[in-house]
């Protein structure tokens, strides 16, 4: 479906290769229709294939949808190019004057560290401020979403025993959630985090919904009651061998107990991993930019913090 990104951006043949529509920008100026602005705060050390990850998500909707990549200034990156980053991304810096329809925000493999330890911690303070008066809705990520939660609701994460890896099972709490429409009531997902946030601190915080958890994994999904906000502790995104590479790259570094659960087949990580929950993170993705953004933002991107949200989804939903 058309997503329309850079043509010399790695992930453009990648796609391809899957069948995946991406659009040429000659091809985006000749449809007669606002293409949804969405910015993408990549803080994964792994950037290419993070970004690779969720346009493949972005690309299953009939949306047409403009991409802006984002990368922290106050950050020095390790693993991704400079020449990757000079030519695909941009700072907070160089977009806080425009407005966005959607804003997602990645994980971050930081999460043992308290949010202030973290060196970016105050720009990422200044875009979640941001987001309130820029952007319509953010979908936050694993620690991106622990850190929502605890900017915008003061909800603290917790250090686990040990990491929680795998594909564990859900169950929808709030069903008439647009969010969750068109899901199973019952559904896989993975996640891989050494922290988490209770579920008692979520339920009891005003403005919040839990809509879906797992009983081994916890609190997966919950949203602001206006839609504005929406946090996955886990990681729907995840291509099929993430969590092996993972795994194979915490064994190297002598961690234990790290072994991904409901992933290899017979607990055996000599065989391939079998994908259950891609049907599931393309519907939830298809899902928000549907009813969280493309139905409710305003066609005047300007008009964005500006002038009341048309009334909510579950308002009108039937």
């Amino acid at each position: 479906m058309p997503v329309n990104i850079p043509r010399d951006l790695p992930a453009r043949e990648l796609l391809e290769n899957e069948n995946i529509f991406v659009m040429s920008q000659n091809r985006a100026a000749h449809q007669d229709v606002r293409p949804l602005h969405i910015a993408i705060l990549n803080l994964m050390p792994t950037k290419i294939q993070t970004e690779t990850q969720l346009l493949r998500l972005l690309s299953n909707t009939s949306l047409q949808l403009e991409i802006s990549l984002l990368h922290m200034r106050s950050h020095s990156s390790k693993n991704t190019s400079s020449d990757h980053l000079g030519a695909f991304y941009s700072t907070f810096e160089d977009v806080k004057d425009r407005k966005f329809d959607g804003l997602i925000i990645t994980g971050a493999p930081i999460e043992i560290l308290d949010f202030e330890q973290v060196d970016y911690w105050p720009e990422l303070v200044e875009i979640l401020d941001w987001t309130k008066t820029h952007v319509f809705s953010t979908l936050h990520i694993c620690w991106g979403a622990q850190a929502g939660l605890y900017h915008f609701y003061g909800i603290p994460k917790y250090l686990m025993e040990k990491k929680v890896t795998g594909v564990f099972t859900h169950e929808i709490l709030d069903p008439r959630c647009a969010l969750v429409r068109g899901f199973d009531a019952l559904f896989p997902a993975p996640h891989s985090r050494y922290t988490e946030v209770l579920r008692e601190d979520v339920v009891d915080t005003p403005g919040l919904r839990l809509v879906a958890e797992s009983p081994e994994a916890g609190v997966y999904l919950a949203v602001s009651e206006d839609g504005r906000q929406v946090f996955i502790t886990g990681h729907p995104e995840y291509d099929p061998l993430t969590l092996k590479g993972e795994y194979e790259r915490d064994r190297v570094k002598g961690l234990e107990d790290t072994l991904p659960r409901h992933y290899f087949p017979g607990d055996d990580p000599s065989k391939r991993p079998v994908t259950n929950w891609r049907s599931h993170a393309h519907l939830l993705y298809a899902n928000w930019l549907n009813y969280y953004v493309y139905q409710a933002t305003p066609y005047d991107l300007s008009a964005i913090g500006t002038v009341e949200p048309v009334p909510f989804v579950e308002d009108w939903i039937i």
